[in-house]
């Protein structure tokens, strides 16, 4: 992909950074945000408020592709104010992009809408696929399920649409969920969390990266993509496996009450770490996508080998 025109709506976070990185060595980036950053060779950005349509929406005229990432962070407890700002920011800013993509002359050829894995319901008896998947209707579910709804609800003839429910997403970059694992392994506080037999459902950042790039070169008509690594793994080997990748000898256990004590101390869900999350990319297998990091021992080593370098040293983790 060469010389083309993005916009990432929601840009300046993890996946949002790494994205824009990823794609402009050889493209235009537009990055849609509520505060203002610098410009740079090949990124520019547009201030927005994720809400309703507005002058912003003249730099989506004869995009290529549209990446939403728009959505208050889950990480955070789950009170009535935040489960509201966690619903409304993403619903609102779906809507606000279907609007002005319907008043557009040259509307994007491709939107892709991020969702989220853990839309499946809680899995320790078999995976999860686009095809077999389970839904249930707890909190985290239904934002899911309007947020997907909110995008269906825009028929735009002159642009392709896909859903990409994305795992946890692994990588070196700051702002993603990588850092406070290996924080925690380095402290020797690495240990499996609950009873450790949840499954863990991760993708790294370079293949939530090359599946957005395949899904613009291969005009997949399928509608919903999971963007997950196929080697899922229990939190015990998860956990194993990022103390592997610190050399850490051990790392203690976080049984359930503790973790609530924690949760409750620092202001998030114990559904984070204790939701069994098993979930396979089966459509993009099938249709040929051949991830770089399928194994999960192997993606932590690149991962830590990025950190390392750019640290100049091997004590990469404050």
């Amino acid at each position: 992909m060469k010389n083309k025109h993005i916009v990432i709506a929601a840009g300046t976070g993890f996946l949002g950074s790494s994205l824009a990185s990823y794609f402009s060595r050889h493209n235009h980036i537009t990055i849609l945000t509520r505060q203002l950053l610098p410009d740079t060779n090949r990124i520019r950005h547009v201030q927005w408020d994720a809400v309703h349509p507005g002058s912003w929406a003249s730099c989506l005229e004869k995009a290529d592709m549209l990446i939403n990432l728009a959505g208050r962070s889950v990480n955070c407890r789950y009170t009535a104010a935040n489960k509201a700002l966690i619903m409304d920011s993403r619903v609102n800013a779906t809507r606000a992009l279907g609007a002005a993509i319907q008043q557009l002359k040259y509307p994007p050829a491709l939107w892709i809408n991020a969702g989220s894995a853990t839309i499946y319901r809680h899995a320790e008896d078999r995976a999860m696929n686009e095809y077999n998947g389970e839904m249930v209707d707890d909190f985290s579910t239904q934002v899911c399920k309007q947020w997907e709804a909110a995008f269906d609800a825009y028929d735009l003839p002159h642009t392709r649409k896909i859903v990409l429910r994305i795992a946890i997403a692994l990588g070196w970059q700051p702002g993603g969920a990588m850092h406070p694992y290996l924080r925690l392994a380095k402290c020797g506080l690495g240990g499996y969390q609950g009873h450790g037999r949840q499954m863990c459902s991760w993708v790294h950042i370079t293949d939530v990266c090359r599946m957005v790039e395949w899904l613009y070169d291969n005009e997949q008509p399928s509608r919903v993509f999971n963007c997950a690594a196929p080697g899922p793994v229990p939190n015990k080997v998860f956990m194993q496996a990022v103390r592997q990748a610190v050399g850490a000898p051990f790392g203690l256990p976080a049984p359930t009450p503790l973790l609530k004590m924690g949760a409750a101390l620092i202001g998030t869900e114990t559904e984070l770490v204790l939701k069994s999350r098993w979930v396979l990319p089966e459509k993009a297998l099938r249709a040929g996508f051949a991830f770089r990091f399928p194994a999960i021992q192997e993606a932590l080593s690149d991962i830590v080998a990025h950190l390392q370098l750019r640290s100049g040293h091997t004590d990469f983790v404050n």
